[in-house]
């Protein structure tokens, strides 16, 4: 595909539910000419802006960061020449959106935590999510809380999760960050 627009997100789990929720929607990414790409962390997106952005190609720019990155994204983007002293409100304005905590905070708030469990159960993790639950160390935490980290205990739980949990999404409750980075491209 020749994109002529790019989604720049941290990671797998960010591109797969972008993905997911842009299908829920009935939009073709691919026909769109939109591609996603997952930079592998939020260090990397100066070199993705160099790849994508600052070379001259004419692409559309988007992105999606969490919030404990968002300095990241910020450096980058004013590097790239695309602004200084940039805000979130600044990156917005360019097309990069910020998750209050991350994904996984912003889909189990839109869901609720009920919800999750069901998603959990209908995979076959709920089992282990209420053995995690029992941990000493997470067993006084909100349920919340404890939904967020279970996510990250085993590797690929993200990346498989999330469009899952996308799927489970009313469509009039998207976290704005995901709609608002769709809407952009």
């Amino acid at each position: 595909m020749d994109p002529r627009a790019v989604v720049l997100v941290e990671g797998e789990s960010d591109r797969r539910a972008l993905e997911a929720l842009a299908r829920r929607r009935g939009r073709d990414l691919n026909a769109d000419g939109v591609s996603i790409v997952a930079i592998d962390g939020s260090k990397n997106i100066g070199r993705a802006l160099e790849r994508f952005g600052s070379a001259g190609h004419g692409l559309t720019l988007a992105g999606l960061c969490d919030a404990g990155e968002v300095r990241d994204f910020q450096r980058g983007l004013e590097r790239a020449g695309l602004g200084s002293d940039l805000t979130t409100e600044d990156m917005e304005g360019l097309g990069f959106y910020v998750c209050v905590q991350d994904l996984e905070d912003e889909l189990i708030r839109a869901l609720g935590t009920e919800a999750v469990a069901r998603v959990l159960e209908r995979e076959g993790e709920l089992d282990a999510f209420r053995t995690f639950q029992r941990q000493p160390a997470w067993r006084d935490r909100s349920t919340h809380e404890q939904l967020r980290r279970f996510f990250g205990t085993y590797s690929g739980r993200k990346i498989r999760s999330a469009p899952l949990l996308v799927d489970a999404l009313d469509l009039n409750d998207v976290p704005r960050p995901l709609d608002r980075v769709l809407r952009h491209v």
